[in-house]
């Protein structure tokens, strides 16, 4: 048996907003400490945070900024979910980000079925989130969505089905999606463990090796650009 990372490599590109949307009109985003523009702006303020990512978009003269995996990041310091102590800090991404508009249709990556969904309030946490499931040849994974909008939940049931392109919900806004930037966060998960309508996007460093083994690159499946 091949692994899931072999397995998602065979797929053809699969998009998770806004489906006319190229991805050309994509550009990557830095948004880890080593990102020198990030420490001169206030990323406590949404708003500001907010400017930074459309600014850049527009230089760049894109539609979509996008990346994250694997990115060790300060701009959870904010938030209390995050930093229990100093040797539980969680920093480090473990999904994609694709920042774009609130409003913007959210899609499933592939075809699968609602296993659950959330409304993770809190400053720092997802708000209203979908977990699909999936399963394909031997392997049973999940993918995560989080960030949506509230109407992205209302009246969702379980085991609804979804095929590969079809529109989940859309993006939520700062009032909704725990006071960040309107984004996508996608996660391609392995095994959910105990979890329902969430599962943990950023780890500790001391935890990064078990979650890069459950939750492969996104990018796998996105084919956003090449690994």
């Amino acid at each position: 048996m091949g692994s899931l990372e072999t397995l998602l490599k065979t797929y053809s590109a699969s998009k998770v907003i806004d489906a006319t949307i190229n991805h050309n009109e994509y550009v990557a985003v830095n948004l880890s400490a080593s990102n020198q523009m990030l420490s001169k702006i206030n990323t406590d303020q949404t708003q500001h945070f907010e400017n930074y990512i459309k600014n850049y978009v527009v230089l760049h003269h894109a539609k979509v900024a996008y990346g994250g995996y694997n990115e060790e990041r300060n701009l959870y310091k904010r938030s209390g979910i995050f930093n229990p102590t100093e040797a539980e800090e969680r920093n480090i991404h473990i999904g994609v980000d694709l920042l774009v508009k609130s409003g913007t249709p959210v899609l499933a990556a592939l075809d699968g079925c609602i296993h659950s969904f959330n409304n993770n309030t809190g400053l720092g946490n997802y708000g209203p989130t979908i977990v699909l499931k999936h399963t394909v040849s031997t392997h049973e994974f999940y993918t995560l969505y989080g960030h949506l909008s509230l109407e992205s939940i209302a009246g969702l049931k379980i085991g609804t089905a979804f095929r590969k392109g079809e529109i989940l919900g859309t993006l939520g806004d700062a009032t909704v999606n725990g006071d960040y930037a309107p984004h996508l966060h996608f996660q391609i998960i392995k095994d959910l463990q105990h979890y329902f309508g969430d599962y943990p996007g950023v780890c500790n460093k001391n935890t990064l090796d078990f979650y890069l083994e459950n939750c492969p690159d996104p990018n796998w499946l996105l084919k956003i650009q090449a690994i």
